[in-house]
């Protein structure tokens, strides 16, 4: 039985089903996406969208939809959806949904008169294959299916408009046909596990609308390919599946195929399993290793999410081998001792100042696994270059002052992970000393001469065995107010920013820390009254007059409203393990009630995952990426942390 529960009363709600998204990936890039109804509401969704490294290195939709129709008696019954100008939906299929359910994959079960369908969807693991199995559970009298594919072929980014360019030729193989509507692109085989008519009827169905992105105020009507259907009978009890591919396949295979990689998944029966599940899902082998994806549907690898993420997604599970080989990935991107923004970033994009600092934190976590003599051989050399470009100075006017904290400001850069930009200029550009760059500077020296004295590393410690108290004090004197006793999230000459943001917990949570305990249990109080949320901690508290407790609309006010005030869950993997830290097992009931709030996201906005920020505003709506690796990981992390506590 399914952890994950829905009001099956609501299924036929299109206000019900429309907001509830689900997510499935190949762990090579290329994922599948739509909503409860089957009706994509983004342009982001579709059935098969595929990593061409071949044409842009870009993801492509190839398969839009896949509309299906029961036949019984020569009265048709077309379970498919799609959006059309003035809120017309057509057709109307969604009215024929009557159960769902979410274990290691998703089924859906549809109900027309006395038939009863199921269909069960799934992608094939690093392999470019999207298999929907369809079971007819129950039926009186002899009946007929009909599939109708809609084919894109666009990058993510784009729509499709109906042209004379498309090659709209057909051409037949074993149970299918296959088809690539411009040059550059892979055909697409879509194929039966038995035989199968096909009937071609080329058509464009124009104006299909989006209402996501109609929403967020980009263009939102496309016009589809449709070369015409599928047919073939189908007995009460029989299975059939249907395969969507770049390669031709064996239909014969099909489902052993669909039972074996069903087999492969997590089953989603629990809170934590269904994270594990999601989890699993950004995990991504590329020509140059293996990495984490930062979100779907539109983000790449982000190394300061990935090193945050990290943890949750892989450490807690065992999977030290796939740990240490993401961690291998990142350093190959390591240059100047700064990490890309982003993967596939240009020289100009290495402005992340805060991603080689938290790199230490990743290492800091194998401690419990590896030894420490180990860890400096293998890690070693990384973080000497990545602390000595900081103290001597690196790209972006980062460097370290002569008190000994790091300085990272470069004109219109935003060079933290509060890096929303908008004409071209940061929103919250927070230039020069950040509180969590220096507190996550604290750590990583100090993390760095405990494994070099462990190591015998003498040369390294007698470098830098003086700076941590010399930072630990320019620290304190620089962002603490004993009068309201928190920190200050950024200082510039003598401009001090108290603005009351979640950075300062690092200060407060991280193993090596320049604070007292009072100190941190004063932020950790301040975070709490003025940031905690449900889901999360606000990006700025709501007394500040800077607040927007709503992050919607076009891109220039969601911009606005990132960074100040959104909620962002992943920081509440710190603040648990800040909090615990002060209050001890005296903590554990409240931070276990924390945790409830995100097991009622399980089923609320895209199905077993976390968004990728929150309104800050109740009731805290989903915003951004539908699925996202840090917010993720914090909460697994968060989970053994509270179970390990005191073990």
């Amino acid at each position: 039985m399914s952890y994950l529960k829905f009001d099956k009363q609501q299924l036929v709600n299109l206000e019900y089903s429309l907001q509830r998204e689900f997510l499935r990936t190949n762990r090579a890039g290329s994922y599948s996406s739509s909503t409860l109804s089957g009706c994509n509401t983004r342009k982001y969704h579709g059935l098969l969208i595929t990593q061409l490294n071949e044409l842009d290195g870009g993801k492509h939709v190839l398969l839009s939809s896949l509309d299906e129709t029961v036949i019984q008696h020569d009265a048709e019954f077309n379970l498919g959806i799609h959006k059309f100008p003035g809120d017309h939906y057509e057709p109307r299929g969604h009215k024929y949904l009557r159960d769902i359910e979410f274990d290691k994959i998703s089924k859906l079960t549809y109900r027309v008169g006395g038939v009863i369908l199921s269909r069960e969807r799934l992608l094939v693991e690093k392999e470019e294959q999207l298999l929907i199995r369809y079971t007819l559970e129950d039926a009186h009298s002899p009946t007929t299916l009909r599939f109708k594919p809609f084919l894109a072929f666009r990058n993510i980014h784009t729509l499709s408009k109906s042209n004379m360019f498309a090659n709209t030729r057909f051409v037949s193989i074993e149970n299918g046909i296959k088809m690539r509507l411009y040059e550059g692109y892979p055909f697409l085989h879509m194929q039966f596990s038995k035989e199968v008519d096909f009937v071609p009827f080329p058509d464009w169905y124009y104006n299909i609308e989006y209402m996501k992105e109609q929403k967020r105020g980009y263009e939102f009507q496309e016009d589809l390919f449709v070369p015409g259907y599928f047919e073939l009978p189908i007995k009460k009890g029989e299975s059939i599946v249907f395969s969507a591919s770049t390669s031709e396949e064996k239909p014969s295979g099909f489902k052993r195929r669909f039972t074996n990689e069903t087999k492969k998944r997590t089953p989603r029966d629990s809170f934590s399993n269904s994270l594990l599940n999601s989890a699993q899902q950004f995990l991504c082998v590329r020509n140059d290793g293996e990495d984490i994806i930062a979100g779907y549907p539109w983000y790449e690898s982000v190394p300061r999410q990935t090193f945050l993420a990290i943890n949750g997604v892989l450490l807690r599970q065992g999977n030290m081998k796939t740990y240490e080989s993401i961690l291998k990935t990142q350093l190959k991107r390591l240059k100047d001792g700064l990490f890309p923004k982003y993967f596939g970033a240009n020289a100009s994009d290495y402005d992340a100042a805060d991603a080689p600092l938290l790199f230490f934190t990743s290492v800091q976590e194998l401690d419990d696994y590896v030894e420490k003599k180990e860890l400096w051989e293998k890690y070693g050399p990384a973080m000497k270059s990545i602390l000595g470009h900081y103290r001597k100075g690196t790209r972006f006017n980062i460097h370290m002052q002569e008190n000994g904290l790091i300085y990272a400001k470069a004109e219109n850069v935003a060079l933290t992970w509060m890096d929303a930009y908008v004409d071209g200029k940061p929103v919250t550009p927070r230039g020069g000393l950040a509180v969590e760059i220096n507190a996550l500077w604290f750590n990583a020296v100090s993390y760095a001469l405990e494994l070099a004295d462990t190591a015998g590393d003498k040369a390294f410690v007698e470098e830098w065995k003086n700076l941590p108290e010399k930072i630990a004090e320019s620290f304190v004197n620089t962002f603490w107010c004993d009068e309201e006793e928190y920190l200050a999230d950024y200082v510039d000459g003598d401009y001090r920013d108290w603005s009351v943001r979640p950075n300062m917990l690092f200060a407060a949570y991280l193993p090596y820390s320049p604070m007292s305990r009072e100190q941190k249990k004063a932020i950790v109080s301040r975070v709490r009254n003025e940031l905690l949320t449900p889901m999360g901690l606000r990006s700025l508290s709501p007394k500040n007059q800077e607040y927007r407790g709503i992050c919607d609309g076009d891109l220039m006010t969601r911009s606005l409203s990132m960074h100040q005030g959104a909620v962002y869950p992943f920081l509440i993997g710190p603040f648990i393990k800040a909090y615990i830290g002060i209050h001890k097992l005296g903590g554990m009931s409240f931070v276990k009630n924390i945790m409830e709030s995100f097991e009622e996201e399980m089923t609320e906005h895209c199905i077993g995952t976390l968004s990728e920020m929150y309104d800050g505003n109740p009731p805290h709506g989903a915003r951004g990426a539908i699925s996202q690796a840090w917010n993720v990981g914090s909460i697994l992390s968060a989970i053994a942390f509270i179970e390990n506590y005191g073990e």
